[in-house]
């Protein structure tokens, strides 16, 4: 595949329902795969692509999506030339895994979210939910949310840390704002912490993904 990636695939024969999760500036694709064990029950086929580009020779781990400045200034060319490898890993993903496409999530942390925001809105149709944590979304890429009818039935959770001094929180509150003008189906939750996931974060997510991929597909 084009993209180095981690992957938790679940007990039990699939198709199974499935979240594709961006980590953050600095880190790897080892990262948000931790979690996978835990979240909805470990009922999700968890991939956890690695972003392209390389941010700190020094230590092993340190890849980014998009170059970016303290003040989260970014390109939106830089954003859409990880889009479309990121759209390309999705294709390739849904093919090789044994993934139900119409149980699949895209997820993404701080700069990651900024991804997942991207992949949902250019093709919301594609996705039943989007999460961003500890994230923001930059106003210039509304631009890319045509399908209306698609992102009307898109259900999406932002989750932030009141306390976070990397992405202050009011970017999270900005995103929100921007969202609901979408028309999508919003769940917004602030914890105490900072640029980080809190235990009752993680709470949060894990029941959110189990009510929206999983509940779904079982019958009494």
């Amino acid at each position: 595949m084009n993209l180095a990636h981690a992957a938790f695939e679940p007990s039990g024969s699939g198709p199974y329902p499935a979240i594709v999760a961006f980590h953050g500036w600095g880190s790897n694709a080892l990262d948000l795969l931790a979690m996978a064990p835990y979240v909805a029950h470990g009922r999700l086929l968890a991939l956890c692509p690695q972003g392209p580009l390389v941010v700190n020779r020094e230590t092993i781990g340190g890849f980014a999506w998009f170059p970016l400045t303290s003040q989260l200034e970014l390109r939106l060319a830089d954003v859409e030339s990880s889009l479309k490898q990121a759209e390309q890993f999705l294709d390739e993903a849904l093919t090789r895994y044994p993934i139900d496409p119409n149980r699949l999530a895209v997820l993404g942390f701080s700069q990651g979210g900024v991804i997942a925001y991207g992949l949902a809105l250019r093709r919301p149709e594609r996705y039943a939910a989007l999460v961003a944590l500890s994230s923001w979304l930059p106003e210039q890429m509304l631009a890319w949310a045509e399908n209306k009818e698609a992102l009307s039935k898109l259900s999406v959770l932002v989750q932030h840390g009141s306390e976070d001094n990397l992405v202050p929180v009011e970017r999270a509150r900005e995103a929100v704002a921007r969202l609901r003008t979408l028309g999508v189906q919003l769940v917004y939750r602030e914890h105490g912490g900072g640029h980080e996931m809190s235990s009752r974060a993680l709470q949060e997510l894990s029941d959110y993904l189990y009510r929206t991929l999983v509940s779904p597909i079982i019958t009494p």
